[in-house]
């Protein structure tokens, strides 16, 4: 059963989350629409806004006591190491890069922390997203 109270480590993954969210969405919108050139490539651009979006919506799902948020934390894991990745390689947003290497780390913990087999339906796809998870 799910506690309604956040435990110290969700709480940590939520503050990630949203910083990370953020920082995404600041950068993205300031830092790479005015600096132009390899910032607002549309593969990058999109991954920074896709990762924005994650953060959020995994930091709902916590925030709402979802049963199910290891599968969202999985994915967001996923999309924040793919951004940090990206935004390591255009270079000049380090704030970015360390946000997203912070949630990614922190949602990789959450979505490891779970017993998946409670998830009826859910724990082959969060099996094979955890599986996909670069370490």
């Amino acid at each position: 059963m799910m506690q309604t109270m956040t435990s110290q480590s969700m709480q940590q993954c939520i503050d990630d989350c949203l910083h990370c969210h953020r920082t995404c969405l600041q950068t993205a919108m300031n830092h790479c629409l005015e600096t132009g050139g390899p910032h607002t490539e549309p593969e990058h651009f999109r991954l920074m806004m896709h990762c924005a979006d994650i953060c959020r919506l995994a930091a709902d799902f916590m925030l709402g006591s979802s049963s199910v948020h290891g599968p969202v934390c999985a994915a967001c894991a996923e999309v924040c190491h793919a951004c940090a990745q990206s935004c390591e390689q255009v270079g000049g947003m380090d704030e970015c890069v360390q946000a997203c290497r912070a949630c990614t780390e922190s949602c990789r913990q959450m979505a490891q922390g779970l017993d998946l087999g409670n998830f009826t339906g859910q724990a082959r796809t969060t099996s094979t997203l955890q599986d996909r998870l670069p370490m």
